[in-house]
Order: C-alpha cells, then structure tokens, then sequence
C-alpha cells in the first residue's frame, strides 16, 4: 500500500499520544513529524499541564495550539519527552540536528524519563552517517573544529541559508549565516560512517568548542514509534 511521507510520519506522530499520561508535563521537540504530534497535541491539551519546548519554532507552534509552555529551570525532570530524529538506528541511536535545535533538545531528552522518538520509516538506517552530522559549535572556534573533523575523516560543511528579497523582482541568493536559537554556528559533516556511535559522540564532545554533536547514542530514544505503509513499528 502506498502512503505518503507526511501520512507516515502523521502515523507516528498519533501513536505517541498512548504515551501521555493525565496532568503530565511533556517535552516537545523540533521538526516536521513533531509539528504533526503538536497539532494532536492541541486536541488534548487539556489532559496536560503544559510543555517545555526544545526550539523557538516548537515554542510558537504549542501557544497556537493554546498549550502552556513552561522552562526546563521551573519544572525538574519530565516523564515523556517526543521527538522525532533526521535517521536511527535499531539500537535507537540517531542523529538530529536537521533543524538546528539539537543542543536544546538533547538537554530536555536528557531531562526526561522517557524519550519517544517518532520517525518515517525513510529514517531507518542500518549504520547512522548517510545524513551529514550536525555539530553545533563556539562562532570563534567553527576554522578550528573543522580541521579536527577533517582529521577524524569528516567532510565539515559550515550551514547557511539562502534568502530571497521579496522587496525586489528579482531573487537574491545571497547566503546568509545559519545560526542556532543560541547564536551558535553548524558544520554540517559528511561522509562519516558511525560505526560506534557513543564512542564518537564522547570523542567530538572533547573537542574545544563544540558546543554539542546531534548524536544521541549516550542518550537514546527509549521507544522508537516508525510510521510505516502498513502501522507503526515499535521499536
């Protein structure tokens, strides 16, 4: 049966709601398949007492949807975090950072008793790397580090964007710098294949100015719920 990629990751989205449980304070992640869980979200807020978001996006996207949201400083620990992931594995390691927030969201999964991990089974992979690895990183340091990824094997692509000036006719592709919700840059590295994802994970976290890796290996998901043609896989 065929399904479309945003179907597949509605489905996930779905399932994590089993999660919820009545008067809960609930983590909320970054990206497409989450803004879907933010939306189901919304139909049942008022089974939860509010949210800590990972993301500025997520932030304004839970006020739309009349959900509180509260900061990681006032609330301690959470019982359920949702996420979804740029690839994962069967051991329910992943990669993210896709979006830019993985310093924030991997401090609210750390924080959280139980992390959901929600994800079109095109995310699945055998061995994590195909998707270039975010590694957010100190403005002042970004020359620095990637000359150590370049020497770990890595191919570092520093993130920018290009815009368009709708104040002219014509469109201007300018690049313009990336920067995360801490002000922070993003090399993007290429050509990695993470055979030991917690061993590199701690390795490039002991590199100065790394402010964080968007591998999640020493946290992992404790559930991945993978929106298939056929159902959710629950891994």
């Amino acid at each position: 049966m065929h399904m479309n990629p945003d179907d597949r990751k509605k489905r996930s989205a779905h399932a994590a709601l089993d999660y919820l449980t009545d008067g809960m304070i609930v983590g909320v992640g970054t990206g497409s398949t989450v803004n879907h869980f933010i939306d189901a979200l919304g139909a049942v807020r008022n089974r939860i007492a509010g949210a800590v978001s990972s993301s500025e996006a997520s932030t304004t996207l839970l006020r739309a949807n009349g959900i509180r949201v509260l900061e990681l400083n006032d609330v301690g620990s959470l019982e359920l975090y949702v996420d979804g992931a740029d690839e994962a594995d069967r051991n329910r390691y992943l990669i993210k950072g896709g979006g830019g927030a993985l310093t924030r969201e991997k401090i609210v999964a750390q924080a959280a008793k139980r992390f959901v991990c929600i994800a079109d089974d095109s995310k699945l992979v055998e061995v994590l790397g195909r998707f270039p690895l975010p590694v957010e990183v100190i403005p002042m340091a970004r020359s620095l580090v990637a000359r150590e990824l370049t020497a770990r094997g890595g191919q570092p692509v520093w993130r920018s964007h290009t815009f368009d000036d709708r104040r002219s006719h014509a469109t201007d592709n300018r690049l313009s710098r990336f920067t995360t919700d801490n002000g922070n840059d993003i090399l993007d590295v290429h050509g990695l294949q993470i055979i030991d994802p917690p061993a590199l994970e701690t390795e490039l976290n002991q590199i100065p100015g790394v402010v964080t890796v968007g591998l999640f290996a020493h946290r992992p998901a404790d559930v991945l719920l993978i929106g298939t043609a056929a159902g959710v896989e629950k891994i």
